[in-house]
């Protein structure tokens, strides 16, 4: 399983999908450009101490990023008709996640080999990046058995 952002514009929210990654033992890929300089210290602070344990590729382009993988790509998008919670994962997919301002465009969503969405309340827009991410992988994991590696290591429990 991997999460993969796609230029994102937002420090803050990858340096939380990067903790999240970090804390879940899940690679992440960062397809740029991305919208800030990817030192800004709101990514480190967002990611905390947890950046330095999380396992980051980043690719110059998306042509970069497909070249490298041959995983089934699985967007997040509210243009999708299946909800999350009825996509079967495979451990091996990656979760990939638009820019918080435009999402992907056309010919990506194309590109994607399946397209899901969080079923959210009528009102609603969207929900921010790295929560969309959480809720996704959280369940990917859970079906794929992702979580049960976790289960024997040493747990801190003073994350939240």
């Amino acid at each position: 399983m991997r999460l993969a952002l796609f230029q994102p514009d937002i420090p803050q929210n990858t340096g939380a999908i990067l903790r999240l990654g970090a804390a879940q033992r899940v690679p992440v890929e960062v397809i740029e450009p991305c919208g800030f300089v990817w030192s800004e210290p709101r990514m480190r602070r967002a990611g905390m101490d947890y950046i330095d344990l999380a396992s980051v590729t980043r690719h110059p382009s998306w042509q970069r990023f497909r070249d490298s993988r041959r995983e089934r790509l699985v967007l997040l998008t509210t243009q999708a008709a299946v909800p999350f919670t009825d996509f079967a994962f495979d451990a091996a997919d990656i979760l990939l996640l638009g820019r918080e301002s435009a999402g992907v465009p056309p010919d990506i969503h194309q590109e994607a080999d399946a397209r899901i969405v969080i079923p959210m309340a009528s009102s609603a827009r969207s929900l921010n990046v790295a929560l969309a991410a959480a809720m996704v992988l959280g369940e990917a994991l859970r079906q794929t058995g992702g979580f049960s590696a976790l289960h024997g290591e040493e747990a801190t429990n003073d994350g939240y």
